[in-house]
Formats: C-alpha cells, structure tokens, sequence
C-alpha cells in the first residue's frame, strides 16, 4: 500500500538527497511587492533546484500576505512542481508549511483545503487539540502530515520543554493512565511518544529543530520510526553533520532538511543546493 512516507521514500531514492528546498517568498526578496513576483521568484527556485530536491516546502503566510492572488499563486507553484515532476518522471513530493491545528470540523475543511484544493501532499500540523484535530488530515494514507514537536525557534523551550508525568487524564472515569510507562519528560518527548503510537498509516512525521541538537536525540529515542523535518541547519545556526548524525536512523533515512535562504539568497540557487546534496552525500558515505 502506498503511503505518504514510501511515497516520499521513493523520490529520496531517486535523487540521493535529504534536501526540502523551501519556498518562502519573503517581500525583501522579491522584485515588487506583488503575488506575481512572488510566484516569478519560486518557479524560478523550482526550475533551478527540482534535480535536487526529496521535497519542496511552501510556506503559506508569504503567499498568503498578498490575498486572494497569493493563494492563487501558491496553488500555481504547486502545480509547476507537479509539471517539474512529469518532465523528470520522478514525482517530488509538496510540504505544505501552513501549521495548522484547530477541532475536528474545521480541521476538516482545512484538509480539503490543503489536499484537495491546492494540491499538497503533506502539511504541517500544530498537534496541541489532540489526535481528533489530526485525524482529517490522515485519514488518506497517502497524504501525510509533520506535527510540530520540538520547533527550532529560540522561544520553543517556553512550552515545550515544561515537565510532563507522561500520564492521560480519562475526565469521564477521573482515571489517569500512563503512556508507554513513562513519567517525568519534556512535552516534545511526550508529544513524540504519542505520535510514534498514531502512525498507523505510515503518514505522521515530527518537526524537531536542528537548532536543538540533545532534544533530537531523545525525539529519536522516543520515535524511533519517525520521519523528522528539521528546520534550522544554515541561517538559523544549525550544524548540518551534527544533525544527521543525531537525527538520522539506522537505514540511512529518516530525516528531511528544509534549505531556504541559504539557496534562494545564493547567486547560484541550483549550485547552493548541489552543494547542500553533495554534503549530505559525503556525510552518510562517511
């Protein structure tokens, strides 16, 4: 059965690579202030780095800023990756970083939305209401979600880093169960815990910050299965060998890094993500 995860797996395979060229339009890079040089200034990334790429990630606020025509936009850039994909006979799999998390009902419209709409094939999802605002964006295997679990902005520790007891609150029979027998943890760990017990489909992953070396590991230890899409190597400071090393599983996959200025800000974007596959490469070659 194909899933979201053996989907992505097969374009790793064909390209060699670990790279998730980001697509983040940020106004100061753009040559107006308009959707149309937005969608100009990601194509242009699309053309020039798509041999490279395992996954693109569009981030929708920098679409979203210019309205209507901006979510226009982004559908185009995600049909364009489609078309790159065709000509390549490799399909690259879309990460759509929208964050998303809210009740079940809205969750369900948000997953139409993302998947049906505009294409996507996975998005990233805050998990904070619980599995039932998760459930409608998995429930087709083949489209798979990252849950935000240890971010690799500078405030994450702010919340999750708080001190759980690993326990389950039952509210109707006012019992408290435990979760994998664990008590005292970090919040990231336990939200790992439990998405390593939801993935049944093969189509949940974990966001875990590069910029947060010691949490990776123990993400890794808790979620041993997972795929990991791990912001933060580059402009944020992230080392790109100490995050494979503690990220990486036994096979060799597992994690997924998101590049974004480092390549678009670069005077050649199609050389900058050569260099970032080739540093892979030389890394897990050993």
């Amino acid at each position: 059965m194909e899933t979201f995860f053996t989907f992505l797996e097969k374009r790793v395979d064909d390209c060699s690579s670990l790279l998730c060229v980001g697509l983040d339009p940020h106004i100061s890079d753009l040559k107006a202030h308009t959707a149309a040089s937005a969608l100009d200034f990601s194509l242009n990334l699309v053309r020039q780095t798509a041999r490279y790429a395992a996954a693109f990630k569009p981030n929708a606020a920098f679409f979203e800023v210019f309205g209507a025509e901006g979510w226009t936009a982004l559908k185009q850039v995600i049909e364009a990756i489609r078309e790159e994909s065709d000509r390549m006979g490799s399909r690259i799999p879309v990460i759509l970083d929208a964050k998303r998390g809210d009740i079940a009902s809205t969750a369900e419209a948000y997953a139409q939305s993302a998947f049906e709409f505009l294409g996507a094939d996975c998005i990233t999802l805050n998990p904070y209401l619980g599995k039932d605002s998760i459930d409608p964006f998995v429930k087709d295997t083949e489209k798979g979600v990252f849950l935000l679990c240890k971010t690799s902005n500078s405030g994450s520790g702010d919340i999750q880093n708080l001190t759980v007891d690993g326990g389950l609150w039952t509210e109707d029979q006012n019992t408290r169960s435990m979760v994998n027998g664990q008590r005292s943890m970090p919040l990231y760990e336990h939200v790992a815990r439990l998405a390593q017990t939801w993935n049944v489909k093969n189509n949940i992953g974990l966001v875990v910050g590069a910029t947060h070396i010691d949490a990776m590991k123990r993400v890794r230890a808790a979620a041993p299965d997972l795929w990991f899409l791990s912001p933060g190597v580059g402009a944020q400071g992230g080392e790109l060998e100490e995050t494979l090393k503690a990220g990486l599983r036994a096979d060799g996959k597992g994690v997924l890094l998101p590049m974004s200025r480092a390549i678009s800000r670069a005077d050649n974007p199609a050389k900058a993500a050569a260099e970032i596959r080739d540093s892979i490469l030389h890394f897990k070659r050993g």
